[in-house]
């Protein structure tokens, strides 16, 4: 059985306090797998509150090199002194959002995060095994440096920025008794990209969810509506979302998928 605990999400729970990132705790067999370490030190107190010790933690994941998913991570190798840290290989400090094409304001990992703790970090590339039944898979998708364009995402590369290709994010994907489940925490390349990336990586298998924000706070109503009908056609059963989809578009996505849908909310478990 595979079960999954929010750490950290916008959506705070019962006593149990929210900010904008995203962690979540995998149980699967006998490892414990913690996806992102959110904005701050908070997972680390959620953690606690919800009954974990950070210290037995086998493996660490970052989705994406962005801080509301990497700030945590100095806490993460401060109180846990065996996990590595698995980032894709293209993972720097380089990540910048440009505003009213004049404010560049940097988004990325901790400064000096890379060099402090290089020997706790491991950047992997292609599809890569973590433990049994749980990979890590990249983009293939092309041309997702048209996302970045339009979201006005870019990294930093010789001195330049060039529109984000999210090289750097990856999904972690899980074999559970009900098929494939995804997690990829912001899914910046497009969630039904991913689904179809999962697929072509994996076409002998069944895949039953996804899990993650979809990064759909900004868009219009038609262009989540769009989302959530292309999402259905997939045939996948089971979708969980929060972070940076935001409460409008998850009200318009309801209404698509319905008994489909599922609001992530720090404290929710689910088991597969």
């Amino acid at each position: 059985m595979t079960k999954l605990t929010v750490i950290v999400d916008n959506k705070a729970g019962q006593e149990l306090k929210g900010e904008w990132g995203l962690s979540i705790l995998i149980e699967h067999n006998d490892k414990k797998i913690l996806l992102d370490a959110g904005g701050s030190d908070l997972f680390a107190e959620n953690l606690q509150k919800l009954g974990f010790d950070i210290k037995d933690i086998d493996y660490a994941v970052l989705s994406h090199a962005h801080y509301d998913h990497a700030n945590g991570m100095p806490r993460f190798f401060e109180d846990n002194k065996k996990a590595k840290f698995y980032l894709r290989e293209t993972t720097a400090e380089n990540c910048y959002a440009i505003d009213y094409l004049i404010f560049r304001r940097y988004i990325g990992i901790p400064k000096n995060v890379i060099r402090d703790y290089g020997d706790r970090i491991e950047f992997v590339s292609g599809d890569y095994k973590l433990c049994d039944g749980v990979y890590l898979i990249p983009h293939k998708s092309s041309c997702l440096d048209l996302i970045g364009k339009r979201e006005k995402m870019y990294t930093k590369v010789g001195g330049r920025l060039k529109p984000d290709d999210f090289s750097h994010e990856q999904s972690l994907v899980i074999e559970t008794e009900k098929g494939l489940v995804i997690l990829n925490s912001c899914s910046h390349g497009g969630a039904v990209n991913i689904i179809n990336e999962i697929k072509s990586t994996f076409p002998d298998k069944h895949i039953y969810g996804l899990i993650g924000g979809f990064h759909l706070y900004n868009k219009s109503k038609k262009e989540v509506e769009e989302v959530a009908k292309n999402i259905s056609e997939t045939g996948i059963e089971y979708i969980c979302t929060g972070h940076c989809t935001m409460g409008k578009a998850y009200g318009i996505m309801k209404e698509e998928l319905g008994d489909k849908l599922e609001q992530l909310h720090v404290g929710l478990v689910k088991e597969f």
